[in-house]
């Protein structure tokens, strides 16, 4: 601003040369104020602009449905797992049911936004995102895990029912909450979502792009993922060796009576 002001002070009317050269230099001055303004502006879009709130699934090139990156699902559900197993022994340990209150009510809301607005803002689902966020993405058919998932919701609302509004405590609490949270274990440590299974059974196969092709029960395992005798031999013995150890007591008083 300094240097134009100096040319247009000394520019002669009749000069045009110097007019010429006073141009070019406004024209580069209002170029890089331009460019300044552009690096610098910040976005004011409104948060949902330019996408669909309400959806389920991701669409991804190469994938002819919508589709969750079965990673950030698996932590989502491992995240869910333990809280949910933490209030579950503290109610069932201690008799005290308001952690369990607390985390019924989480899990409620949770899959409340994954079913009926977007996965992708479930406060699991975010958590999930961020901790794999730095791993290849593996890709997941969303149609099955809708079914999954509300199925999931419909116990939660279950619990929430009995436990939250009514505080009944009973074996049927205790079964739903064993139910959910091996559903959760299952997904969360084996990859395996035990209501995609339900779907493909009631919708005729139609699951596509399972983990590991899981989906698929007909196909012929590997050698790797056979066990030999050895391995059946072992695993046998040591599911009886904890099964004695836990319930070893029990055992003897009912044969021996002692």
């Amino acid at each position: 601003m300094k240097e134009l002001a100096i040319n247009a002070a000394e520019a002669d009317e009749g000069d045009a040369d110097d007019m010429k050269d006073l141009a070019e230099l406004t024209s580069r001055l209002m170029q890089n104020c331009l460019a300044c303004h552009e690096a610098f502006t910040v976005n004011y879009r409104p948060l949902f602009i330019g996408e669909k709130v309400f959806k389920f699934g991701e669409k991804v090139a190469g994938y002819d449905i919508p589709v969750f990156n079965e990673r950030e699902v698996r932590a989502a559900a491992g995240i869910v797992f333990f809280f949910a197993f933490i209030a579950f022994m503290n109610g069932f340990l201690t008799g005290n049911n308001e952690p369990t209150k607390l985390m019924v009510s989480v899990f409620l809301f949770d899959f409340f936004i994954r079913i009926f607005i977007n996965p992708k803002y479930a406060p699991s689902m975010i958590m999930g995102r961020w901790m794999v966020n730095n791993q290849t993405p593996e890709y997941v058919g969303a149609p099955q895990k809708r079914w999954a998932w509300a199925f999931g919701f419909f116990l939660a609302a279950l619990m929430f029912y009995l436990v939250v509004l009514n505080d009944i405590r009973g074996p049927i609490n205790i079964l739903t909450c064993a139910l959910c949270l091996g559903l959760l274990f299952f997904e969360a440590v084996f990859g395996i979502c035990v209501g995609c299974k339900f779907y493909n059974i009631f919708h005729k196969n139609s699951a596509k792009y399972c983990p590991g092709e899981s989906c698929d029960l007909s196909k012929k395992r590997e050698a790797i993922q056979s066990l030999n005798l050895a391995q059946s031999i072992i695993f046998s013995l040591a599911i009886l060796m904890i099964f004695y150890l836990a319930f070893g007591d029990i055992i003897e008083f009912l044969i021996f009576n002692k």
